[in-house]
């Protein structure tokens, strides 16, 4: 029988479940900088005792447990203890309350969604927003979100600090906004969900190459956006994306986890009722050009394509550029690069290449070996990919730059 670790299950569980567990503290502190310091402080509880005791029954629940625990504890020793029973609607505190953590929230609905607004304040930079929701939410390190904006990990570190000490200083509520002002923050909410998916749909680092659990919380955090926002396009956009985008799940991956590009996926795996359940989002938002419909529409089109050869590689192109004008950005550009090159030929794509500048990037050489490798210019090819090789932090995203660079001769 394998020897479990009790440190690698804290490790796990805590990736998987501290979003809900920093969202289920915030909704009884009322702090997001202070949940996050209890949540972290019971994983150092855990750390201590699992080892000693043994990984309990349910880990998760042990943890979401000693957590809200450890919340009321801090309540009653800051006198805040009857503020939160007469809120409640309770009048004699007991000893002994079991139940007392879950009635606090369990009147909340979806403690996520309401993190995911809070931390979208209009009081904080969108850069600020971002970042303090993919480090609660997301569960990313300082340096994940760093390399995913491109910007140097100190700057991510002070964003985050800085953001948690203005929610706290202007005592933002951890509640569902007003519809006026949930509009307001409506596109800082969509971006950070679809980051949170991206990280779980090519993760920055690490040794896997997905993290699905993180696509399916995105997707679950869409769909109820959706339903609170019905008559929003760009919601529905983004959750056609991602459905499309979630469709392929299955036939991104080998049986040993190494990725599977596009091009050699075998289609017959992708999922049938996530592209159906894509398209219909899709078509709720049509007629609109937004962002994400537009980044949907050119997910419907490899969702269409039963083969890679009947892929409408001059729609997607044409979407890119539209893309372009709507929300300009290098990564854009670069993918606009791509369907170029499969549209009109790889030398077209490779003179869009040379205008970007993306340092530390590493699909930008990965995307410069593909077109030169198709121009037969070889030697240059596997420069590029080996340059791509050096930058990634994610190790089988590295073997498949390395392999690539090795087939080249």
């Amino acid at each position: 029988m394998a020897v479990i670790d009790p440190r690698s299950v804290v490790e796990t569980v805590w990736r998987m479940e501290s979003a809900r567990i920093v969202a289920a503290l915030a909704r009884i502190v009322r702090d997001v900088g202070l949940a996050e310091e209890l949540a972290q402080d019971t994983v150092v509880i855990a750390l201590e005792r699992w080892p000693a005791d043994g990984v309990p029954e349910h880990p998760a629940s042990w943890l979401m447990a000693t957590a809200k625990h450890r919340a009321i504890d801090l309540l009653r020793r800051q006198g805040r203890y009857q503020e939160k029973l007469a809120e409640i609607g309770r009048t004699t505190p007991q000893a002994a309350d079991p139940d007392l953590a879950a009635e606090m929230d369990d009147y909340v609905g979806d403690d996520l969604l309401r993190l995911i607004f809070t931390t979208c304040h209009p009081a904080l930079s969108t850069e600020s927003r971002v970042a303090l929701t993919l480090r609660l939410l997301g569960g990313l390190t300082t340096e994940e979100i760093a390399r995913a904006y491109l910007v140097p990990e100190p700057t991510v570190g002070k964003r985050i600090t800085r953001a948690k000490r203005t929610l706290a200083e202007n005592r933002v509520p951890f509640e569902l906004p007003p519809p006026a002002e949930a509009a307001e923050r409506l596109a800082s909410v969509l971006e950070v969900i679809y980051l949170i998916f991206n990280e779980g749909y090519a993760a920055t680092t690490g040794d896997d190459w997905m993290r699905p659990a993180l696509c399916m919380e995105a997707l679950r955090l869409g769909r109820v956006l959706a339903g609170l926002a019905p008559t929003e396009p760009e919601v529905h956009g983004l959750v056609a994306l991602m459905e499309l985008q979630a469709s392929r799940t299955a036939a991104r991956t080998t049986a040993d986890g190494s990725p599977v590009l596009l091009q050699d996926q075998d289609r017959r795996r992708w999922d049938r009722l996530l592209i159906r359940r894509g398209l219909a989002a899709l078509a709720r938002a049509e007629g609109t050009f937004g962002p994400y419909v537009l980044q949907a529409s050119i997910a419907a089109c490899h969702a269409k394509a039963l083969r890679p050869e009947d892929t409408d590689w001059e729609r997607i192109a044409a979407l890119y550029e539209v893309l372009a004008y709507v929300a300009p950005s290098p990564v854009v550009e670069l993918n606009r690069a791509v369907a170029v090159g499969h549209a009109y030929g790889p030398a077209r794509g490779l003179a869009l290449t040379d205008t970007l500048e993306m340092p530390n990037y590493a699909l930008l050489p990965a995307v410069r070996g593909d077109l030169l490798a198709r121009l037969g210019r070889a030697a240059e090819a596997r420069a590029e990919f080996r340059a791509a090789a050096a930058i990634t932090r994610n190790a089988r995203e590295r073997a498949i730059f390395e392999s690539r660079a090795a087939e080249l001769t």
